[in-house]
């Protein structure tokens, strides 16, 4: 039986800085992972560049039951931080769009940098060693692995840092909420978050000749919003507008989508009207809109003629239409295609300073795993870096 002072099971972003910190206060730490890749999330993020955060994080940034859990932990580990870490090993990067932060290169380096400081660190790596049993007696952990020797490894910590259920292509599971449940700890249920809408047969029959088209919009939900980008694909909704309020959207619910941000379209129309009275409708909305929405919109809702012919009241129907297009999903594309999982380990049974369990001493919970879900941009991976920084100071 092999003993540790701290045991970490998923080598992602929140285990790998967990052990770093860990291990630098010479605790003697072990990393376990099922896979055979350490950081798989980082290195498909970002289309291999890997989105490490975003310099505008705050706490507005993130879902969660309780909004001010996550405060704390992004104070002491701030972007500012791991941008330091980054220049400390000379990897050169670059903001994108929002505040979005990428590697110059690859994803590859991120993950090479964390290798590299867990080494320093005196860290033990071991990958594709998955968990047959975990028990808890007398303040010590006992894991017994699945692996070809059976291998049983003890300690004082443990961290559990597996992430949610999006992207099972790279082996998600919901061990960690497995984990919780086990200890009588509750669960926020989770489901996919940042992820594709879809919609409807008879919706998405009569859109598929929007497939591929993109614009700037902003959709809203119940209360939120976002303004960024909308695309529209064989399945249904996309593109990062989509993705974002996907975090907020449910069953049944509408969205409405301004298609016209930054415009007051029903003042478009009253003067275009008075200077040019003869031009086409359909002509003078293809100048608001892509082609082919314009003409699917005018097509769907009888709109035709010479603005001369359309009313007050038409001109208000049609800036509405541009403006507050409603929709109805039909449901999500699921974890397969979802960036993250919201919900998780309940917050109110965790410590915001030290991310135990306050009904274990020991147990920690850190990044995804936990009901702590961010943003598109950057955001869930410096949740990441600060919950695994957070606990790395006491594991």
């Amino acid at each position: 039986m092999n003993k540790y002072d701290v045991i970490i099971i998923g080598a992602g972003a929140a285990g790998l800085m967990c052990a770093i910190e860990a291990g630098k206060r010479s605790r003697r730490v072990l990393l376990l992972d099922h896979s055979s890749h350490i950081g798989q999330k980082i290195r498909i993020s970002g289309g291999g560049r890997c989105n490490f955060t975003n310099i505008h994080t705050s706490a507005a940034n993130y879902i969660s039951c309780n909004p001010h859990f996550c405060k704390s932990a992004l104070m002491r580990f701030t972007p500012y931080d791991f941008i330091d870490l980054l220049e400390k090993h000379h990897i050169s990067y670059h903001e994108k769009t929002l505040g979005q932060l990428f590697c110059d290169i690859s994803a590859k380096q991120i993950i090479g940098m964390l290798l590299t400081e867990c080494e320093r660190a005196g860290v033990t790596i071991r990958k594709e060693v998955s968990v047959a049993r975990l028990c808890h007696q007398d303040g010590i952990f006992k894991i017994y692995t699945s692996n070809h020797d059976h291998e049983v490894v003890e300690s004082q910590s443990l961290v559990v840092a597996t992430g949610g259920l999006s992207i099972p292509k790279i082996g998600a599971t919901g061990w960690g909420y497995d984990v919780a449940r086990q200890f009588g700890i509750k669960v926020i249920h989770p489901k996919p978050a940042l992820v594709p809408l879809t919609l409807d047969g008879q919706t998405l029959q009569e859109l598929s000749q929007l497939s591929g088209v993109s614009l700037n919009v902003i959709v809203t939900c119940g209360n939120t919003s976002f303004e960024e980008a909308l695309l529209f694909t064989h399945r249904g909704l996309s593109g990062p507008a989509i993705l974002q309020i996907s975090s907020y959207w449910k069953e049944q619910q509408d969205i409405v989508i301004n298609l016209v941000p930054g415009h007051d379209v029903f003042a478009v129309l009253e003067q275009a009207k008075k200077q040019r009275p003869k031009q086409d409708i359909l002509k003078l909305i293809e100048t608001l809109l892509p082609k082919r929405l314009a003409q699917y919109l005018c097509q769907t809702h009888q709109i035709h003629g010479q603005l001369a012919q359309v009313s007050k009241h038409g001109l208000k129907q049609i800036a509405t239409l541009l403006s507050a297009w409603r929709l109805t999903p039909n449901t999500t594309e699921g974890y397969r295609t979802a960036e993250v999982t919201i919900g998780g380990v309940d917050t109110n049974e965790l410590s915001s300073k030290t991310f135990e369990a306050k009904k274990v001493k020991g147990l920690y919970f850190i990044g995804e795993v936990v009901d702590v879900t961010g943003h598109l941009g950057g955001f869930n991976f410096q949740w990441a870096w600060s919950s695994g920084y957070a606990a790395g100071q006491y594991v």
